[in-house]
């Protein structure tokens, strides 16, 4: 069986080609004991206002869905939109 690391990147890989198609990418920075992933945005997701909707939409979702032992999904660089 794959680790809980493994499953989460293969969950963010079904999202990934279209954060690289902006210019953008996630990392995961820490997946802690008590089931939370944090995530990092990079390139332009970093700095795109709709982070917030492809945080919320695309990488949480994906990521709840795919792992079911993961309790939140937060992101450690959000934008907000204005």
């Amino acid at each position: 069986m794959s680790s809980l690391k493994e499953r989460i990147e293969a969950a963010l890989d079904s999202v990934r080609p279209y954060l690289e198609a902006d210019g953008g990418n996630v990392n995961v920075a820490e997946i802690t004991e008590d089931g939370i992933v944090r995530l990092e945005l990079t390139g332009a997701c970093g700095s795109c206002p709709m982070s917030t909707m492809t945080f919320k939409a695309g990488l949480e979702e994906a990521i709840l869905k795919a792992v079911p032992e993961v309790k939140k999904v937060e992101a450690l660089n959000l934008t907000t939109a204005p």
